[in-house]
C-alpha cells in the first residue's frame, strides 16, 4: 500500500476528485491549506496599497491506495491538476506498512 499526499490549487479540487473516483479510488480526506513553494507568494493592491501575499490558498488530499493502483491514481491527480503554470502543486508518496479499519480490525488492503 502506498500513500499519496497531493497539494493542488483549490479551483483544481472537483476535477482531480472525479478522476479519481472515476479509477475507483474510494477513500479520500481533503484538507484546506496554506502555503508557497518556490514562487513565494505574490504582491496584490488593495484600496491604493501593495501588500505581499506570501502564503496562498492550497487543497492537500490524502488517500492510501493499493500497490497495483498507485500509477494510476497519481496519472489522474497529474492529469487533472496541472494547468502548466507555477502552483500546480505537488504529488508526495510514502509506504505504508499497515492499515487498520477501525469498526471492525479489519487489517491490510481490506481495510482501505
Amino acid at each position: 500500500m502506498h500513500k499519496i499526499e497531493a497539494v493542488i490549487q483549490p479551483s483544481k479540487l472537483d476535477a482531480v476528485k472525479d478522476a479519481l473516483i472515476e479509477i475507483g479510488v474510494e477513500g479520500m480526506t481533503i484538507l484546506e491549506a496554506r502555503g508557497h513553494g518556490r514562487q513565494k507568494g505574490h504582491t496584490e493592491f488593495y484600496r491604493g496599497r501593495e501588500y505581499a501575499v506570501d502564503v496562498l490558498p492550497k487543497i492537500k488530499l490524502e488517500m492510501v491506495v493499493p500497490d497495483a493502483m498507485l500509477e494510476r491514481a497519481v496519472q489522474a491527480i497529474i492529469a487533472a491538476a496541472r494547468t502548466g503554470r507555477i502552483g500546480d502543486g505537488k504529488v508526495f508518496i510514502s509506504r505504508v506498512d499497515e492499515a487498520i479499519r477501525i469498526r471492525n480490525d479489519e487489517r491490510g488492503e481490506t481495510a482501505l
